[in-house]
């Protein structure tokens, strides 16, 4: 009876050794992950929200080169939700928490990320001119603690202007909205005024008051006699959406920079792939967390535009878009 006792006695004992042998031995290989170095990044935006696509594709890019959330990896995302002058609190903040890199939507975004720090890396998912907006030395050798990806936007608004007029030839009076706060955009104003006359275009400058607040520019519209216009800018869903609408009950075509804006009633765009460019920002990301220095790492530009038609929009328009046109389209939308 005393050999059965001390049987159970000692099976007990070892039943709890096992136990907390259990909870103390690591499990492979999320214990080897979560033992290593955890990276925290800072993703400040002033265009985007978190949940949007672009920023997404930032997530599946750092994914992919095995920077997982939850693992090694903590983002900490910081958005403006339509009020630019949060931008300096917002970067002030990733900095207080001491992350290891800033990735910017943005030139605004980009501008006040480097007032915050002149130490922590940053990295620009897309931004208009970095040299000519200063936040660069040169694309080879950008220096300091930025690098990314730039779009010469203010050239490019040239081809925008000469693809709106062969869709579009009866188009004289084209109204440029441009928007006072946005850097490129006295660059883009002069680039297009330069070209305008070759195009048999008079281009009308209209400002907007901000990203979400179109001000006056509707009735500056109808008041210059405007017979299509040119956007070069994000806008709030609100604005797209009365900008979209004023342009469909006045039957202007419309020329926008963002895809986006196509299929929910513009009438094309002419872009580089802005998912791509957040997609490649976690190449610039995986870098400099293995040891590379921003300031040497070379700014890259995009090589591909694409070219998108709303035939839908045409229709409606009562425009019957020229076959070249059509042939060079690289997305049409039925």
């Amino acid at each position: 009876m005393r050999e059965r006792t001390s049987l159970r006695s000692a099976a007990s004992r070892l039943i709890v050794i096992l136990a907390m042998g259990l909870l103390v031995a690591p499990r492979a290989p999320e214990a080897q992950q979560q033992g290593g170095r955890v990276w925290r990044i800072g993703v400040l935006m002033s265009l985007y929200s978190p949940d949007a696509d672009a920023p997404q594709a930032l997530r599946q890019g750092l994914r992919t080169l095995g920077y997982v959330e939850g693992q090694n990896l903590v983002i900490d995302w910081r958005y403006v939700q339509g009020r630019d002058d949060r931008l300096p609190t917002l970067a002030a903040e990733l900095v207080r928490l001491n992350v290891d890199l800033i990735v910017t939507d943005i030139t605004l975004a980009t501008r006040a990320a480097m007032r915050a720090t002149s130490t922590i890396p940053i990295v620009m998912a897309i931004s208009a001119d970095a040299v000519g907006g200063g936040l660069v030395a040169n694309l080879a050798r950008p220096g300091r603690n930025v690098t990314g990806n730039s779009v010469m936007l203010a050239e490019t608004s040239v081809k925008r202007l000469q693809l709106l007029k062969e869709a579009v030839p009866k188009v004289s009076r084209v109204g440029v909205l441009w928007d006072p706060g946005t850097p490129f955009h006295q660059a883009m104003l002069k680039e297009i005024a330069a070209a305008a006359p070759s195009l048999r275009l008079q281009p009308l400058a209209i400002a907007v008051k901000n990203r979400a607040d179109l001000g006056d520019a509707l009735s500056e519209i109808t008041k210059q006699r405007a017979d299509a216009l040119f956007v070069s800018q994000g806008m709030s869903p609100a604005a797209r959406g009365q900008l979209l609408e004023f342009a469909a009950k006045n039957r202007l075509p419309t020329m926008f920079m963002i895809k986006d804006y196509v299929p929910a009633g513009g009438l094309m765009s002419y872009a580089p792939n802005y998912l791509e460019m957040f997609r490649h920002a976690a190449v610039y990301v995986d870098r400099i967390l293995k040891g590379a220095k921003p300031g040497d790492l070379p700014v890259e530009q995009p090589t591909k535009f694409d070219l998108v038609i709303n035939m839908k929009s045409a229709k409606a328009l009562g425009l019957t878009i020229p076959p070249s046109v059509l042939a060079r389209a690289d997305e049409v939308i039925q």
